[in-house]
Order: C-alpha cells, then sequence, then structure tokens
C-alpha cells in the first residue's frame, strides 16, 4: 500500500528532514507500522486503546523508527494512563482544573517556533498560585496541550522545547513538590 498519505501535508523540507534524522522511508512506512502493532499481543496487561497508523506513527518518529522502542514508548504511554485513571477522567480543555491553568498559564504555547521549526511551551514557577491550582491540574494541562500539539505531524518531526523559569520560586511553593509528584510528572512527560 502507498503509506505516502500518512506523510500528507508535510513540506518537502520536513519529509527530507524525517528522512535524514529520522530514518523515516515512505516506501515502508507501513511495514514499521505493522510490526509495532504485532508487538502489542506481547503486552496483554495493557489496553493499547488506539493503534491506528497515524497514531502508532507518532511513537515511530519519536524513537527514530527502531520499532522495539517506538514499541515500548507506545506501550508506556498506555501503561501510564491505566495507572493514573483520574488524571485523565475528563481530559478536555473544558474540564475545570485544566481551563483554570491554561487560563494561568500553565502552559504557555509561544505563537512562533524556534529555529528549529520546534514548538515552545512556557511556564513561570513563580506564577503558580496554589490556591488556584493543584499541582495535578497544572501537569495535566501540559500534558493535554501536548496532546493537542502532537496532532501537527510537522511537530512530530521538529519536537518541543519545555522551558521552566524556577526564578523567584518560593520554598512555601517548593515544598508542595514531593518526590512522588514529580516522578508522576517527569513519566507523564516523557
Amino acid at each position: 500500500a502507498d503509506m505516502t498519505h500518512l506523510q500528507a501535508g508535510l513540506s518537502p523540507e520536513t519529509i527530507e528532514k524525517a528522512r535524514l534524522e529520522l530514518n523515516e522511508n515512505p516506501d515502508i512506512l507501513h511495514q514499521d507500522i505493522q510490526q509495532v502493532r504485532d508487538m502489542i499481543i506481547t503486552r496483554p496487561d495493557i489496553g493499547f486503546l488506539r493503534t491506528d497508523d497515524a497514531f502508532i506513527l507518532r511513537f515511530l518518529r519519536a524513537r527514530k523508527f527502531h520499532q522495539t522502542e517506538a514499541f515500548r514508548l507506545l506501550a508506556q504511554y498506555f501503561q501510564y494512563r491505566q495507572l493514573n485513571l483520574d488524571m485523565f477522567k475528563n481530559f478536555k480543555a473544558d474540564d475545570p482544573g485544566i481551563k483554570r491553568a491554561l487560563t494561568d498559564g500553565f502552559p504557555g504555547v509561544l505563537e512562533n517556533r524556534d529555529h528549529c521549526g520546534r514548538k515552545i511551551l512556557l511556564l513561570f514557577a513563580a506564577n503558580w498560585d496554589q490556591s488556584r491550582n493543584s499541582f495535578i491540574d497544572i501537569l495535566r494541562a501540559i500534558l493535554l496541550s501536548l496532546e493537542v500539539l502532537i496532532e501537527d505531524q510537522e511537530l512530530q518531526i521538529n519536537g518541543f522545547i519545555l522551558i521552566i523559569d524556577w526564578s523567584n520560586f518560593s520554598f512555601k511553593q517548593a515544598s508542595k513538590l514531593t518526590p512522588s509528584i514529580l516522578k508522576l510528572a517527569i513519566e507523564g512527560l516523557q
């Protein structure tokens, strides 16, 4: 099957970048995707809620088309959601907690991309008002923002930059960042 429709809307430059930097080959995209899909039966403990071509392709791009690594990332993605169900309940921009975090700039998403075509997300840690936003809601807002942005194929190839400005971050604010909550954040972002 001709899989070029999976690259539809990409500029020639981006397609070339994907070839050079991510080992993306339009002629064998279908086989690459299918090889990842075939690994799903090895993890019956995980509910893979999406297995369509476009979705699996994201994970191949994220791991430069190493199928085993891409599958490991795909499995981690759904396992994280399975282990943290409450975080993904009503995982939409109109969820009150997420909406408040986004309104307060957690995260801010810059309009323009950087010179490498990457999308820039910005957080000013000192602006975190703990009486308004729980850390979990901020994390959910960041994850939802990434989830929406990653639909854009150019960004799947070019990537993201997350800038966190820690200046003027108070000890009182920091005391809320327990090791278990930081672990949750790092695993979710990975």
